[in-house]
């Protein structure tokens, strides 16, 4: 079995959770729920970044962070084509991941930066980030016409997993406002069983 240290609300582990799915390797993880910020976790141990996703292959292997897990488990389903050919194709697809890894890492920037004591917050830094995933967004509904639903790749799934974050974090935020392609693709994609079953817990 392959060990995955999991949590049911990051949206990089939900990324790796949906390409397990895609690839009909699901059944082959073990999933270890881990809080990154517990004070007592012993996740350092096998990522001294202190960040899930983790996965341990079988021979002991630890792999991080999720750009790498997902590559590694798109080698072990290359029918699903999850990770195309070296070439355009792939290139699109890991741009695509990055957008998406990208909106994340600036939306739990400025999650964590608004949790902050009052007196210790920036708000220039909260506003910093919110302009990031806005951009990031407007390019994503530039380009959604040319997403696929059917042939998911590690981009897009990225991207869900991104989109669905927004929706629960900052669900009082509607970021579908003035991105009807892009949102309309959401919807259809979104009726995915990878993205059913990864879908972070309600309230």
């Amino acid at each position: 079995m392959l060990t995955l240290r999991w949590s049911a609300t990051s949206p990089y582990v939900r990324k790796v959770m949906m390409v397990a799915i895609e690839g009909g390797l699901d059944g082959r993880l073990s999933c270890r729920a881990t809080d990154p910020w517990s004070p007592g976790t012993d996740l350092p141990a096998d990522n001294p970044l202190g960040k899930v996703p983790v996965l341990t292959l079988e021979d002991g292997t630890v792999l991080f962070d999720s750009p790498v897990i997902v590559e590694y488990l798109a080698t072990l389903a290359p029918a699903a084509g999850l990770l195309p050919e070296p070439g355009p194709a792939r290139w699109a697809a890991l741009r695509l991941q990055a957008v998406a890894d990208g909106i994340c890492d600036a939306a739990i920037l400025r999650r964590l930066e608004t949790n902050r004591p009052d007196g210790e917050r920036s708000a220039g830094w909260v506003e910093r980030q919110r302009k990031a995933v806005a951009r990031a967004l407007d390019l994503l509904e530039a380009e959604a016409a040319g997403l696929a639903v059917e042939r998911p790749t590690v981009g897009t799934l990225a991207v869900l997993s991104a989109l669905g974050y927004l929706d629960f974090r900052f669900g009082q935020e509607d970021w579908r406002d003035g991105r009807p392609t892009l949102a309309a693709w959401f919807a259809a994609a979104s009726d995915r069983d990878s993205v059913r079953r990864t879908a972070p817990p309600a309230g």
